[in-house]
């Protein structure tokens, strides 16, 4: 089974390698066959193409891995970009590799990796995060637990969500240095660089339209020792109440304001 990487805009960034197992595939599986037909056309294949989504996958894996044990050479697709990357094929894959198939990964075009080059901000570590839930409470409890990853976030994102998104981070990481991507490798990319809070107000005045890639910068504070953190809080504790004293040293010290509360409460 070949994991085949596709365009995230520009039909021509597709590999050499990928065209040749496309052409040759016994089956291909698309996310959307109607985007797969598009690209495959403009490369001129003519491919057997089957639908496999998040909603069929449980359906159709187990034929397709008798398929595959058969001898069937199969390509997976997403509709842009690498499959399993916030797109479907997880499932397959690692059904596969149960069964002792080999699976290929095709290397090719990443949003993750094209709007962290494009953004300006540390590449040397990087954390990807998806989509984060669109129900503000939930998603204001996942930033929290992003707040301490030593490294630069990504994120998609879509344009309704984004402002309400922006404004959840700027309050849960801090306000932190950004940039908003959009529409990679299309006629109107464009990367809009500043802080959270900036990034808001501007998508406010310029709503922007298509695909987004959000990346920001990682914490700017360094993680305190365990042991400085109870000090602290020990001290503060002596004349501040709980909430009060996890809110403060919060600012600080690289720890969530929920660490610190449990943490207080164990010293209490």
């Amino acid at each position: 089974m070949y994991v085949v990487a596709t365009p995230i805009g520009n039909l021509r960034d597709i590999t050499l390698r990928a065209l040749d197992v496309l052409r040759s595939a016994d089956r291909v599986l698309a996310e959307d066959t109607r985007v797969t037909a598009k690209l495959l056309s403009a490369h001129g294949i003519d491919a057997s193409v089957t639908p496999y989504h998040d909603h069929n996958a449980a359906k159709r894996t187990p034929p397709l891995i008798k398929a595959l044990k058969k001898g069937e050479r199969i390509a997976l697709m997403s509709d842009a970009g690498t499959p399993l990357v916030s797109d479907p094929g997880f499932r397959l894959v690692r059904a596969a590799s149960e069964a002792g198939i080999d699976v290929f990964p095709l290397p090719g075009p990443s949003a993750v990796l094209a709007a962290l080059v494009k953004s300006g901000l540390p590449t040397d570590r990087f954390f990807f995060a998806g989509f984060l839930p669109p129900r503000q409470v939930a998603r204001q409890r996942e930033i929290e637990g992003l707040r301490n990853v030593p490294g630069t976030l990504v994120l998609f994102e879509t344009g309704p969500r984004v402002e309400s998104c922006l404004r959840d981070l700027a309050a849960g990481l801090g306000d932190r240095e950004a940039s908003l991507c959009r529409e990679l490798t299309k006629t109107y990319e464009e990367a809009r660089r500043g802080r959270l809070s900036e990034l808001a107000d501007n998508v406010v005045s310029d709503p922007p339209k298509g695909e987004i890639v959000l990346v920001i910068h990682g914490p700017e504070t360094q993680r305190w020792d365990g042991e400085v953190v109870r000090d602290a809080l020990r001290d503060r504790l002596e004349t501040m109440r709980l909430k009060a004293a996890c809110a403060e040293i919060a600012e600080v010290s690289g720890w969530s304001k929920r660490e610190l509360y449990a943490l207080g409460l164990s010293l209490k």
